[in-house]
């Protein structure tokens, strides 16, 4: 074989490869989305969440400290997941961790999942909707007694409903 000939033939290997990849990449998503009860396709989410909300829950993103409205809430309630409206904590849970974001005791019953995220140096356990999958926040062992979790939430994964409002 030409030396012409193997540089095409393992360049269109390469590209078969990648496109290869990207489609495991794409359907493994699709297959992670079906996990879920409320689902949606990408462009779905853009339009339904905007692009702030978009990049918490979709993205694992993470909103600038001190930056939620939610922080200062201290309205009897309940704090809903911004991507589907399931209740995932109450005001009962809520207390001023001083880490700048929205911080809770406990979730409630049957509201969220948790995976281990290893994207900075130490490990870490995220925190997720679990009827849309959405990116909360995390959840660390340093809370206040009995349990000593704080769950440590991006405001804008949230709507707050105060009591007493549907």
């Amino acid at each position: 074989m030409s030396r012409d000939k193997a540089l095409t033939r393992g360049a269109w290997l390469r590209g078969a490869a990648l496109f290869g990849a990207a489609a495991v990449a794409a359907s493994h998503a699709r297959a992670q989305d079906a996990r879920y009860a409320v689902a949606h396709s990408d462009a779905e989410w853009h339009r339904l969440l905007g692009p702030e909300r978009y990049a918490i829950l979709r993205e694992n993103g993470t909103e600038p400290p001190n930056s939620s409205p939610l922080l200062n809430e201290r309205r009897a309630g309940t704090y809903r997941c911004a991507g589907c409206a399931l209740a995932l904590f109450s005001s009962t849970a809520k207390y001023d961790s001083g880490d700048g974001w929205p911080s809770f005791t406990r979730p409630l019953p049957n509201a969220i999942r948790t995976r281990a995220d290893y994207e900075l140096v130490e490990p870490r356990t995220e925190v997720h909707c679990r009827q849309c999958g959405g990116h909360l926040g995390h959840v660390f062992g340093d809370g206040p007694p009995p349990a000593h979790l704080r769950y440590c939430i991006d405001g804008l994964a949230l709507v707050f409903v105060a009591s007493g409002k549907a």
